[in-house]
């Protein structure tokens, strides 16, 4: 079916149906957005798509609404909002028109249903409630900080304000799912480079990108630095141990700490050394061989004081 019109609820406006609507517009993008209640609009036809209005959950009939009594659940019990409903029936086709490789599809698909739809899901449903100083910068929250302040009530605002938040929606929506499949696209160069590069402890990169999931799925838990050109420059990086937090599994040299230009030069012994981080978990130097051999003395420290 391709649809004349998508049908959402009209009035305030929520995460969930701000997102479907960046996943269905991709999709449909000749059909007309109606923000209504109205009972002719909110029943099943075939010229629509209603969601998050409508009391029923019917694909075939093209009605996605989580409100009513007996609202549908995810396999493990968790609720769905529009949004995760939208997402299963519509997902797939809406990565493939993005131009993911149809072996990434699946992929993508499950991981950006864990990571951005299921928050979103919960959250709406309320059986995810975010505390703390950060709970105002979540997701839905700042969406609905672009809904009408309480004194402009002119007969427009809210669509007005529906649409330009939708804008800012899709922004998301589509920085996600491009950032998911760079990781696919990274996690193969790196994985070839793990294989050409042996038993050593030092992984070179041919420029920056995710390497830590490719790393950790390949097992190669001998390497301790990966080294890549930036712009201008060489990066020497820690890996770190686990997914939370910042353990590397190796540090870089406690001597080299804050330390620029020549006054790293004259303590690591390596002409072209430019930076190291306090932190000690990047450094750069001015070249390949200067970042390398940086690498090298770095592994050798670690190595010799039993930290890897």
């Amino acid at each position: 079916m391709i649809p004349d019109f998508l049908v959402t609820h009209s009035g305030g406006f929520h995460a969930d149906e701000l997102l479907s609507s960046v996943i269905l517009t991709r999709l449909f993008p000749q059909a007309r957005i109606v923000r209504s209640r109205a009972p002719e609009w909110i029943t099943p036809g075939g010229d629509r798509i209603i969601y998050d209005v409508g009391g029923a959950y019917d694909a075939e009939a093209g009605i996605f609404d989580h409100h009513q009594r007996g609202a549908p659940l995810r396999e493990d019990g968790q609720p769905y909002s529009s949004f995760g409903l939208i997402w299963k029936h519509y997902g797939r086709d809406y990565l493939a028109a993005a131009g993911l490789p149809e072996e990434h599809i699946g992929l993508v698909h499950a991981s950006f249903d864990a990571s951005f739809v299921l928050p979103i899901d919960l959250t709406d449903n309320g059986a995810l409630s975010p505390s703390g100083p950060l709970a105002g910068l979540t997701l839905p929250a700042l969406l609905e900080t672009l809904k009408p302040v309480f004194d402009d009530r002119g007969p427009e605002a809210d669509d007005r304000a529906f649409h330009a938040a939708l804008t800012v929606a899709r922004s998301f929506v589509e920085a996600k799912i491009a950032q998911s499949a760079a990781k696919l696209r990274a996690e193969a160069l790196v994985h070839r480079a793990i294989l050409d590069n042996g038993e050593g402890r030092v992984l070179e990169l041919p420029t920056g990108m995710p390497f830590r999931p490719a790393i950790v799925k390949a097992g190669a838990d001998h390497l301790l630095f990966v080294v890549h050109p930036r712009e201008k420059d060489w990066c020497v990086t820690g890996i770190r141990r686990t997914d939370e937090g910042f353990e590397l599994r190796a540090d870089l040299p406690a001597a080299w700490a804050g330390l620029t230009n020549g006054e790293l030069e004259a303590v690591c012994g390596v002409g072209g050394a430019s930076f190291c981080h306090n932190g000690r978990f990047i450094a750069a130097a001015r070249t390949r061989e200067a970042a390398l051999a940086m690498a090298k003395l770095a592994v050798e420290e670690a190595v010799s004081g039993g930290k890897a």
